[in-house]
């Protein structure tokens, strides 16, 4: 199933110039621009630079998430063992999970998680980002769909951990505060 769903898309692949320009395009420079969306929230205020933190501390958690997984696990890409087409050079690396929608969704789902409207924008730039791998010839669609769930569940926990330590230093500071 996996590799019919992976053979609809990139069978697409070198038809069309112009759809394979883009897709190239955001495979490849899209997690720029989200590099470019956190400088700006981070000059726009505390609660902007909150969320631009939560998204680096998840990206880096996704990146090391994947690092652990690759000393473990290795799947190879799809032109590692089919012909297949493939529009941009690549490394040899393991195909699972795919360390571009990692990144972009858990940046993603960071600002979500505190802006919808952005964070739904990004969403949808994580999503084209996770289908132009599969275009390319880079990923599976279940390696795309699984780096999706975990770039989403570190942001997540990400979240959780650190709005949590946020409300416990207010009640140490309300406690020394009473207390004095």
């Amino acid at each position: 199933m996996d590799y019919k769903i992976f053979r609809g898309i990139n069978r697409l692949a070198g038809r069309y110039s112009v759809l394979d320009m883009l897709m190239i395009l955001i495979s490849n420079k899209v997690r720029y621009l989200f590099a470019f969306v956190l400088m700006l929230m981070w000059f726009r205020g505390y609660s902007q630079r909150k969320v631009t933190v939560y998204a680096v501390i998840s990206a880096t958690f996704t990146l090391l998430i994947n690092m652990l997984i690759q000393c473990f696990y290795f799947k190879p890409r799809p032109f590692m063992k089919r012909r297949v087409g493939i529009l941009i050079p690549s490394k040899m690396n393991s195909a699972f999970l795919s360390k571009h929608t990692l990144l972009t969704t858990a940046v993603a789902n960071s600002i979500f998680l505190h802006e919808r409207v952005l964070g739904l924008v990004m969403w949808g730039l994580s999503l084209l980002t996770g289908f132009s791998r599969i275009w390319v010839g880079h990923h599976y669609p279940s390696d795309i769909i699984r780096s999706l769930f975990v770039g989403s569940l570190t942001s997540i926990m990400v979240k959780k951990i650190f709005g949590s330590l946020k409300i416990m230093n207010r009640k140490k500071k309300k406690m020394l505060c009473s207390n004095t």
